[in-house]
Order: structure tokens, then sequence, then C-alpha cells
């Protein structure tokens, strides 16, 4: 009972924080476009009535319904992150448990990790094309972040786990599943939450270069280059309750997979 009356506590507190904090982020944004009294920087009103009407009556410009724009967003964006999924967590794994092999990439993994991300985005576009080189600019992205939280999360793994596993007659494919994948979950789903922060980054900045239907990048760019300054922040607004939405869904895989594989997170 007092359990449950605590996690409601805690619950309301959150929410009661959460009101304070977006109504003084509206008032200080009120505050700065009264004062500056620059279109480049819209009122909260004006802002969230452009909103509405980009959700009811889509893209005037193109045409085009904000449905197309974010599907298309999350259509490249899974992609990325799905790619770079698949080549990290295996990478990350083998980078961690073989010293050798961590020296040898090491390297170049420093070499190529400072470079930001959205550096990539015009040599993908034109080398490849528009269709592809935003998934790799998000690949990239995702990349790096998920790969060294891998490869920390499997150095982190206490030895004697392993030895007592060995000792127990278990095989490597065993060990693999039951003692380094279950130890390194948390360390993945931080590089994962990391990683899709920056490959929103990355997939506005890689869809600025994009043509038409390209995405919420596109829409952002477009309305900016118009003019149109309330219609390029309903887009970022967009942009920031996709960023929320996939946030979210990692957090709740992350405890659901963690409840599974026994893990305390």
């Amino acid at each position: 009972m007092y359990d449950k009356h605590n996690k409601y506590h805690r619950f309301a507190r959150m929410v009661l924080l959460f009101i304070i904090s977006l109504s003084i982020f509206m008032l200080v944004w009120w505050g700065v476009a009264t004062i500056a009294g620059t279109p480049a920087i819209p009122t909260p009103k004006m802002t969230f009535d452009a909103l509405i009407n980009l959700i009811r009556h889509g893209d005037t410009m193109t045409g085009v319904s904000l449905g197309t724009y974010v599907t298309a967003s999350m259509s490249t964006f899974l992609k990325g992150f799905l790619l770079a999924l698949a080549v990290t967590v295996p990478l990350g794994l083998l980078l961690g448990t073989f010293k050798t092999l961590n020296e040898l990439a090491t390297p170049v993994i420093e070499i190529l990790r400072p470079i930001a991300p959205i550096a990539w985005a015009p040599i993908f576009m034109l080398a490849i094309d528009y269709k592809t080189g935003p998934v790799l600019v998000v690949f990239v992205g995702i990349f790096f972040p998920l790969l060294t939280n891998v490869v920390f999360g499997v150095k982190k793994i206490e030895p004697s786990l392993i030895d007592a596993a060995k000792t127990l007659g278990a095989s490597d494919a065993q060990i693999f599943t039951k003692v380094l994948l279950p130890s390194t979950v948390p360390y993945i789903m931080n590089g994962i939450k990391v990683g899709l922060g920056i490959g929103w980054m990355c997939i506005v900045a890689a869809e600025l270069y994009a043509t038409p239907l390209g995405g919420i990048g596109f829409l952002l760019a477009e309305q900016a280059t118009a003019g149109y300054w309330p219609g390029a922040y309903a887009a970022i607004i967009v942009i920031a309750a996709l960023g929320l939405l996939t946030t979210g869904v990692a957090d709740y895989v992350h405890r659901f997979v963690s409840k599974q594989m026994g893990v305390e997170t």
C-alpha cells in the first residue's frame, strides 16, 4: 500500500514539475518573441496555430500531408537505426571480448568518431542517392555512441562470471547468450537512447538536401526558405515529438528486455 502511494506521489510530482517547466518555457518564449519583434521568432500562439493548420490541412505549399512527411522520416530513421543495431552490437561484443581485435580497430574508430555525422550528408547524397544517403547518415550517427557503449559494457563484465560459466560446462554460445549479452543490455540500451537523439539530428540535416517528400527536414527547410517562420517552428515541434516518441519506446523496450533477462535497471 505504501509503495503504491509512493509511486502515485512520484508520478504526481513529475507531472507537476513538467507543467511548471513547460509554462516557464512558454513564458520565456513569448517574452523573447515580443521583445525581439522579428518575424524569425514567432510567438507560441502563432506557432501552434501553424501546427494545427499543418495537422489539419498539410503543407499548403506542396499539398503534401503531415503524415506523408512523418512516414518518410520515420521510414528512413528506422532503416538507419536497424542497420546500425545489426552491425554495431555484434561488432561491439567482438571488440570488447578480443583485446587484439579491439587494439587493431581503435585507431580507425578514433579517427572517424570525431567527424560530425552531418558532415557525411552531402557526400552520401551526391555520391550515392537521395534515398539511401539519409539512411547512411542516420547509421553513422547511431553507430559510434552505440559501439562505444557495447564495448564498455563487455569490458565491465566480471571475468569471474565467465570463468564460472566455463567451469559449469557452458559452451561459447551459452556464454554469449547467458552472460555477455544480458550483462551488456543496460549499456546497449543507453547507447541506443543516445544514438536515437543523434540520429534525429542527422536525419533532419540529411533531409535538408533531399527532394520534395524528403521528410520533416525538407518541410522545415521549405518553410524557412519561404520565410514562413511559424511553419518552420511547427516542423521543429513535430521533430521534437518524434524524438520523444522514439526515446520513450526505447525506455519501454529497455525495461521489458531487462525484466525478461533478469537484469536490474
